[in-house]
């Protein structure tokens, strides 16, 4: 089902960038977004397009008071043959619902989403970058705009999509990052909303990336939140470790773990290529182990903004080990190369994992 999408389009376009190398991370937007409501019984509608601009809302809305809201991420590439491209934008679309259901706001129809991407990927088509690493990064949103206070399931909420152009997410290098194991905070736990895409579960996180700022790490990685032994994710993104010669990554049925799309991607990839994958728990433990007898070969994070972030040190309770002389690992770079190969239309997409919009 494909809504019923108006466009109105600005009568004063901005100046797009003309210096690709300075677009830094979500600070440009596109000259429009896309807005539709939906009320409990009538189910959405008055889908638009319309000019960027602030958002009115309520000052009782459900989002502002209890946390109704839940969000997505997702780019567009311009492909080597001049198409212009998403990466697996139904794998985000169907992650949206679920964290719709996880947090009892309204689901969308799949081909209907889609469509709305499409819509809006082609009308600010010229906004996609051309340089090498750059893209248009989309973001969905939800959120409950219910205009009364009162904690309840959401029964009138708001969908929206902004777009913004983005440059290479390592301007200067895929370099190794300092990771710390957080022995404190937890990001999620069972039965809680860590496999969903929301807000409150990146809140809760900023508290451990602080600390672990000051001390000169770049991210933490999480371990559960109930024994606080097992690995979960590392910052916003999943993490995998190359122990002995096989894969190992958390596995998801914690549901304290959010199921990254680049993660599902990389498994994919790395099972083609003959690697044994195993998908358990990793506990703190082993893992120093495995660092200490020289069987940690590599570590990365997976996630839509960095693709894959290489790790080069791990510390954890006065204890740290340097990883692949502190150099991306063979492993991880390769996943990085393919990935990226297939989203820019640089290598064949055997998958089909690129879904083509229209042409630049």
């Amino acid at each position: 089902m494909k809504y019923d999408i108006s466009i109105t389009k600005t009568t004063t376009p901005k100046e797009k960038p003309t210096d690709e190398s300075k677009l830094g991370f979500g600070t440009i937007f596109t000259d429009h977004m896309f807005m539709m409501d939906y009320s409990a019984g009538k189910g959405w509608y008055n889908a638009r397009i319309i000019p960027f601009g602030p958002i009115a809302i309520h000052p009782a809305s459900t989002v502002l008071h209890y946390g109704a809201e839940i969000f997505e991420g997702l780019k567009a590439y311009r492909a080597a043959d001049g198409t212009i491209r998403m990466f697996r934008p139904m794998e985000n679309i169907q992650r949206l619902n679920r964290s719709a259901e996880r947090l009892c706001l309204p689901e969308l129809d799949e081909e209907g989403a889609l469509d709305i991407l499409n819509t809006m990927v082609e009308l600010e088509k010229d906004w996609v970058p051309h340089s090498e690493g750059t893209s248009l990064y989309i973001r969905p949103f939800m959120y409950g705009n219910d205009p009364h206070l009162g904690v309840h399931a959401v029964k009138e909420a708001t969908f929206v999509v902004i777009c913004s152009p983005v440059g290479a997410y390592y301007p200067e290098g895929l370099n190794p990052v300092k990771i710390a194991i957080e022995a404190h905070d937890v990001r999620a736990v069972r039965g809680g909303t860590g496999y969903a895409k929301c807000g409150g579960n990146y809140a809760a996180s900023l508290r451990a990336g602080e600390k672990a700022e000051k001390k000169g790490y770049t991210q933490v990685l999480w371990l559960d939140g109930v024994e606080q032994k097992y690995i979960e994710e590392v910052g916003a993104m999943n993490v995998m470790f190359k122990i002995g010669g096989k894969i190992v990554t958390p596995a998801l049925d914690s549901g304290s773990i959010l199921p990254g799309i680049t993660r599902k991607s990389c498994l994919e990839l790395l099972q083609d290529w003959g690697f044994e994958v195993e998908e358990r728990k990793i506990s703190v433990d082993e893992l120093f182990a495995a660092a200490a007898s020289g069987a940690l070969e590599e570590a990365w994070g997976t996630g839509t903004a960095a693709v894959v972030s290489p790790i080069g040190q791990l510390y954890y309770q006065d204890t740290s080990y340097t990883l692949c002389g502190g150099k991306i690992g063979q492993t991880a770079q390769k996943l990085y190369d393919n990935l990226t190969g297939i989203q820019w239309g640089k290598l064949a997409d055997t998958h089909g994992w690129s879904h083509i919009v229209c042409n630049g």
